[in-house]
């Protein structure tokens, strides 16, 4: 899914490791769905904890109209993540070190489960 946060955030190591792990691919799609959701969650939760209760009303009513899709619409999505950074100093690298510690947690449950 393209997600309006795409740039600064990657996945791609995630789908990598599951791939690796002995699982059908439906398996393989739902945990990577699973980890997608968790990470969009994780995003979500930090622009909400950061903006003035105005801005959360104004950031959700332009997230549902603009709903993440396969081919991506990079216009809105500039224009959302434009509006948080607007309204948040440093947000980008908030999002970019959470995700990235939970990649990391992540990364660490699929080691554990390979063992296994």
């Amino acid at each position: 899914m393209s997600r309006f946060y795409a740039h600064i955030v990657e996945i791609e190591s995630l789908i990598i490791a599951l791939d690796e792990l002995d699982l059908s691919a439906e398996q393989k799609s739902q945990l990577a769905e699973l980890m997608d959701s968790t990470i969009h969650n994780t995003v979500l939760d930090i622009i909400f904890s950061k903006l003035s209760e105005n801005d959360k009303a104004a950031f959700a009513a332009r997230l549902q109209a603009n709903p993440d899709d396969e081919q991506g619409s990079s216009k809105k999505n500039k224009e959302l993540m434009k509006f948080v950074n607007d309204r948040v100093e440093g947000i980008e690298d908030e999002i970019t070190e959470a995700v990235k510690k939970l990649k990391e947690e992540l990364h660490e449950d699929i080691k554990e489960a390979k063992k296994k």
